[in-house]
């Protein structure tokens, strides 16, 4: 199983990191639930934090170097680095990698000729390597939790939850509240 759910991590971080990697173009459908669900989870919490989440991420791209995907392990350690990992926190990184990976695709420019999905393919700071980043901390040193938690499939749980939750907005601000003990660490840091 802990193959698959590295596998089944990795789909999902690739595809919500080469959505964040696209022009305004219409998006291709989700290619699963949890997929679906992350894609409207994370974009909830980008417009709820985004002022933090983009300062974050310029801070981030000042300090990580030409390896951004060591750097991201480690904001990911950071996030759960007091042994509370949430799907509000898995939200959290998600939005974070998405975040940067626009901005890294912004400071490169355009690419004539390359849609700019295929700009960051390949190297260092590509959704790809940001994607096994993601999948190989949370399919790997996180799966306990995750199989703790039902994979993928609680994720989805987790997702219709917040969903049938959405019309009160005071609700879903408890949803990332765990979140933003998260942001707190990850601004502490960044900024230090």
């Amino acid at each position: 199983m802990s193959c698959g759910l590295w596998k089944e991590t990795l789909a999902l971080a690739e595809d919500y990191l080469s959505l964040c990697c696209k022009s305004p173009r219409p998006a291709p459908s989700p290619p699963s639930e949890s997929a679906a669900a992350m894609r409207r989870l994370a974009r909830d919490m980008e417009k709820q934090h985004q002022a933090r989440f983009h300062a974050l991420a310029q801070a981030f791209l000042r300090q990580c170097g030409p390896d951004p995907c060591t750097s991201l392990r480690a904001v990911m350690e950071e996030l759960a680095g007091d042994g509370h990992l949430n799907w509000g926190r898995v939200i959290s990184i998600f939005t974070f990698a998405g975040v940067v990976v626009r901005q890294l695709l912004e400071q490169e420019g355009p690419k004539p000729g390359l849609d700019p999905g295929q700009e960051l393919a390949q190297g260092p700071g590509s959704c790809r390597g940001l994607a096994e980043t993601i999948a190989d901390y949370l399919g790997e040193e996180k799966k306990d939790w995750l199989l703790e938690n039902d994979g993928w499939d609680g994720f989805c749980k987790f997702s219709r939850s917040a969903r049938e939750m959405s019309q009160d907005s005071s609700m879903k601000t408890a949803l990332f509240a765990a979140a933003g003990v998260g942001l707190a660490g990850l601004t502490f840091l960044l900024v230090r």
